[in-house]
């Protein structure tokens, strides 16, 4: 007999419900120790749950037998979630409104094998959803969607960038965030889940199987999968916000200061809590089920510091010693965004030896170089693996835009943000971007204007493949596409995100495959000690030279002993960098093609 069990320690009273339609039938379930239990319905169940008890927000208490509450464990919905007031309101029944889960029968195991993407490769950040919603090759029926990914259109572009793994963007359900609905907007990227394992049905409507088979067809060709999960917080937000699970079923799933008050380090409204033995267990749960019943290779952590508090962040926060002792997520690659809002959140290089982590000060460095207002002696470290904060073993995810900013074009094409229709005045995103319009804001008719901002991104985008670690490209980057200088389109799911592929720049697009290839073809994961530091003239580089901040760019010649039997050169005057032949750096032959 199998059984479902759900953790709500404080409720008088959980109640399993069963759909038939819209017709319901409540089970009592049985409390056992902290959990309550009750024999699993037969799989293809539609279900959710009521929990009865207190209703003392004040104290933490969010019980309220009309709202029905997602199994924090359900891995597929019947419907994506809706925003609605009466998901908030006391005593309104949401039966209506919230998704039912759907009881899954045996899931098949993949058998656990080395993850397909290797460090120092080419990572390619994807939003599904806006990746195939314009692609033509792609059928209507299937764009937006996990499979889409697997469609040979998409598989060719990817193979043409020689991409080592893609990066989704969560596939997890979502909610929007309350204040969008009112302005017609909706979330575009993902990043307010509800519960951990279950897939969004608009992304993935084959749930658990439509992922399975797409990491399968990408490990074909060679391409690992990495998902990005939202661990550090729920779309439950904060005190004003819906009851869709965990708060109305173990609120102390969340983290609270001493007066009751929820901790917000995540700006969301509400931080999962990383010391409760509870929640690590889940998310354990959580990654196991997306190794051991999808196949995925590796995982990118958002606001990752949140999986590390106690409230503190701690370098040695239990959670890592228990993903490394676990035998289908100790081989995995594991991502963290180094960073969250809380205090001493900003913790780059402060992450276990054998992680990755995105790495910000690459981009912003490197987008300053070219700008003008950083010197070569700061781009060369950032070139060379970014020892300064990772020291000798190069864990760094080097990137010049990703989801959250401006895209690469939109760099060098808008100095300021333009983020009106995000209906926040414009004050939502980064307020510094290390960005230029390189003399017109936005689209430009002149020619000297846009050839310099192509010859720039060729030069950023060559700066990028030649440099040490693994990189990250997001995806539509190495065309040229434009969100029209919104930097923070999370709300923008429409024409203003979706990928145009019949307006891509093909020829930039070619230069990156030029690139790629470059690139693919050597081992670019750690800095070799083997090589010569050159100025553009072709004499040794001094202490003076990587000092001045009018020095235009530099060159590096491999030793006989390098892993790349080519040197380097970047030159801010032309504007120029990538790999040239094999008779010096200094000399530019055998350069890829402007």
């Amino acid at each position: 007999m199998s059984i479902l069990a759900v953790r709500a320690p404080r409720a008088e009273g959980v109640m399993l419900c069963l759909f038939d339609g819209d017709a319901e039938t409540r089970v009592p379930m049985v409390r056992q120790g902290d959990d309550w239990r009750v024999e699993a319905p037969a799989p293809g169940t539609r279900y959710g749950l009521r929990a009865h008890g207190e209703w003392a927000p004040e104290r933490g208490l969010w019980f309220d037998p009309a709202k029905l509450l997602v199994d924090p464990r359900a891995v597929e919905l019947d419907r994506p979630f809706a925003f609605s007031p009466a998901l908030s309101e006391y005593g309104v029944d949401t039966a209506g409104l919230v998704p039912r889960a759907v009881m899954p029968g045996a899931l098949p195991e993949v058998p656990l094998a080395a993850p397909a993407f290797k460090r120092g490769g080419l990572i390619y950040e994807v939003n599904v959803r806006a990746l195939t919603m314009l692609h033509p090759d792609v059928p209507e029926v299937q764009r937006g969607t996990v499979a889409a990914l697997a469609h040979p259109a998409v598989l060719a572009h990817l193979e043409k960038l020689h991409v080592s793994a893609i990066e989704l963007m969560p596939i997890t359900a979502w909610i929007d965030e309350r204040h969008l609905p009112p302005l017609g907007l909706s979330n575009a990227w993902g990043y307010n889940p509800v519960v951990p394992m279950a897939l969004d049905p608009r992304l993935c409507p084959g749930g658990v199987a439509e992922l399975r088979e797409t990491v399968a067809a990408l490990h074909a060709h060679g391409i690992g999968v990495i998902l990005d999960l939202v661990f550090n917080h729920t779309g439950e937000s904060d005190v004003l916000g819906p009851v869709l699970s965990f708060r109305g079923l173990d609120n102390a799933a969340y983290a609270h200061a001493p007066d009751g008050s929820l901790i917000n380090d995540t700006g969301c409204g509400n931080t999962l809590d990383f010391a409760n033995p509870a929640v690590r267990a889940l998310v354990l749960e959580s990654l196991r089920h997306f190794v051991r019943h999808c196949g995925v290779d590796g995982f990118r952590f958002d606001l990752a510091p949140v999986m590390a508090r106690g409230p503190g962040f701690a370098a040695d926060a239990p959670i890592f010693a228990e993903i490394d002792a676990d035998p289908w997520l100790g081989t995995r690659v594991m991502i963290a965004e180094p960073w969250d809002i809380g205090p001493g959140g900003y913790q780059l290089g402060r992450f276990p030896a054998h992680w990755l982590e995105w790495n910000d000060r690459y981009r912003d460095d490197v987008r300053r170089f070219w700008r003008g207002d950083a010197g070569v002696g700061l781009l060369a470290q950032r070139l060379a693996g970014s020892s300064d904060i990772f020291g000798k073993d190069c864990r760094s995810v080097n990137f010049l835009a990703a989801h959250d900013g401006f895209t690469l074009a939109d760099t060098l094409a808008y100095e300021h943000r333009r983020n009106h229709a995000n209906g926040e005045d414009n004050r939502d995103g980064h307020g510094e971007n290390f960005s230029w319009n390189n003399g017109a804001e936005g689209p430009s008719d002149d020619a000297a204007v846009i050839a310099r901002r192509a010859a720039l991104a060729r030069a950023m985008l060559g700066t990028l493949f030649v440099s040490t670690g693994t990189i990250m490209l997001t995806a539509g980057d190495e065309f040229g596409r434009s969100q029209q200088g919104n930097n923070n389109a999370y709300a923008q799911d429409n024409a203003l995100t979706w990928i145009d592929w019949t307006r891509r720049d093909r020829a930039l697009e070619d230069h990156v495959a030029a690139l790629a290839a470059w690139r693919a073809a050597r081992d670019l994961a750690q800095f070799p000690e083997d090589g010569t530091w050159r100025a553009l003239d072709g004499a040794a580089m001094d202490a003076g030279r990587w000092e001045d901040s009018a020095t235009a760019g530099f060159a590096w010649q491999a030793g006989e002993k390098a892993a790349r039997p080519t040197g380097l050169r970047i030159d801010r005057a032309a504007p120029w960098a990538g790999p040239v032949g094999d008779d010096g750096p200094g000399k530019g032959s055998g350069a890829l093609p402007d």
